[in-house]
């Protein structure tokens, strides 16, 4: 089964004016609650004079509820970090989080249109948003002989393995990363390929974003 999941490709800002309160939203991909914490603080200390910085944040695959938090930052109660949340968790996107800041403009906008104002900041943003994939990878260790190293390396595109490193000696030796949900595929083609001539070492797994991580502030 596929763990592949959209997360946000870059850190991504919108702005709006509401009844002269001025209302920027901050979005970034952040795979864990550490992340997203510090993620927060940063727009936070960005924004040390704004009257409110509000947040929230999803660590995980869209939807899930393990690693979540929201804050109203001052607002009043359920008006800003919950309606967020929601926005978020029902966005189909993973390792997210969420700052809207707020500048007063001296209009009171009521319970209900902080609410539309605060989730409208996260809907906004998630709209142009430039998504990248999460995939966790594995990392494979593979010895051949010379025979089979135009074959194997035939094969690799199709189950979307990179070499890593690759090392000549008496066999050939390849570091390969690819994604997990293939690395069990990938070993019997290996073994069929060689007719059992291959050793296969599983080196680690780990979590990579298919994208880029650069910022936009626009």
């Amino acid at each position: 089964m596929s763990q592949r999941y959209p997360i946000p490709a870059i850190r991504h800002r919108v702005e709006e004016e509401i009844d002269r309160s001025r209302f920027i939203t901050t979005v970034a991909s952040t795979p864990t609650a550490e992340a997203a914490r510090a993620f927060i603080d940063q727009v936070r200390a960005e924004f040390s004079d704004a009257t409110h910085n509000c947040w929230a944040y999803l660590a995980g695959p869209p939807g899930s509820s393990g690693q979540i938090g929201y804050s109203d930052d001052g607002e009043p109660h359920g008006t800003a970090g919950k309606p967020m949340f929601t926005v978020l968790q029902h966005s189909g996107i993973g390792d997210i989080s969420a700052v809207v800041t707020r500048y007063f403009g001296g209009i009171l906008l009521g319970k209900g249109g902080l609410v539309r104002a605060y989730s409208g900041g996260v809907k906004l943003a998630l709209a142009t948003l430039p998504l990248a994939e999460h995939v966790p990878t594995a990392e494979l260790l593979v010895v051949i002989d010379y025979a089979s190293v135009t074959p194997v390396q035939r094969i690799l595109p199709e189950f979307e393995a990179e070499v890593q490193g690759e090392d000549y000696a008496a066999d050939v030796t390849y570091r390969l990363r690819l994604p997990e949900e293939h690395a069990s595929a990938l070993q019997q083609r290996l073994v069929e390929l060689t007719n059992g001539q291959v050793l296969v070492e599983v080196l680690a797994s780990r979590p990579l974003a298919y994208g880029g991580d650069a910022e936009d502030r626009s």
